[in-house]
């Protein structure tokens, strides 16, 4: 980087570059992470990182992109995520999210809005493929929550629920905690989610409730986080409940 140019401006126009590249060769990528924020949000975060988000049957024509215009590129794990890296910039390709649950598929490209990024026109992760991927962020060192938050809050009343809801299939219990630490941040803005959803979500809670416990000892933390969960699996004798689909 030049002495003479900040950080910012240095990772503006990097980026600019390499997204005005990906773009003129037609390149599948949607925009995430704090610059997706950024733009549905108006919520500035100041990162050096870049995130890039394609179906992985996509990955190795964008990471060609990115090698041709001098980046260093790796496969980071065979899963979920590809990084690039030029002159202390990052940038990180996610293909699916990072229990590998939710692989990048063209329903998502169908539905991005169009946005502009470091001058360039760009398609943004919709948004409640934003909330799916963060809704899994719950480690020690990093905690999505408020992102969701926020989403919610500027986009409750106009995103697709139902949509979010099959997405995350049996897993509907992470959007309801989620919920439920929205309406405590927010007990103005209850209309944001709408009731119907609240009662599908407390009836299968209910459900749930009266049912016996399961009787597989399955530590679904994992999904979560594969080191804070890491001792369930080793020593307690719970089964790690990512071996349902990565050994499939």
């Amino acid at each position: 980087m030049s002495e003479s140019v900040g950080p910012e401006a240095w990772a503006a126009s990097g980026y600019s570059r390499v997204l005005g590249r990906l773009t003129q060769r037609g390149a599948p990528v949607l925009v995430g992470g704090a610059y997706a924020m950024r733009e549905y949000v108006g919520i500035s975060r100041w990162t050096k990182d870049l995130d890039l988000f394609s179906p992985p049957s996509e990955v190795a024509r964008v990471l060609a992109v990115l090698e041709e215009d001098g980046w260093e590129v790796e496969l980071t794990d065979p899963v979920w995520l590809a990084k690039a890296r030029l002159a202390g910039l990052l940038i990180d390709v996610l293909f699916n999210t990072g229990n590998g649950l939710h692989p990048v598929d063209e329903s998502w490209l169908q539905r991005a809005p169009q946005a502009v990024l470091f001058g360039v026109q760009v398609r943004l992760v919709p948004v409640e493929e934003m909330i799916l991927v963060k809704a899994y962020v719950q480690t020690r060192d990093r905690y999505d929550g408020a992102d969701i938050h926020h989403l919610i809050l500027k986009y409750g009343q106009r995103m697709d629920w139902k949509l979010l809801l099959d997405l995350l299939g049996a897993h509907w219990e992470v959007l309801l905690a989620h919920l439920v630490n929205f309406r405590f941040v927010y007990p103005s803005e209850h209309e944001a989610v709408p009731e119907w959803l609240w009662r599908e979500l407390l009836r299968r809670a209910q459900e749930q409730i009266e049912s016996p416990p399961v009787a597989d000892r399955v530590c679904r933390g994992t999904l979560f986080s594969r080191s804070e969960y890491e001792i369930d699996v080793r020593e307690w004798g719970y089964r790690d409940a990512r071996a349902d689909f990565l050994l499939a």
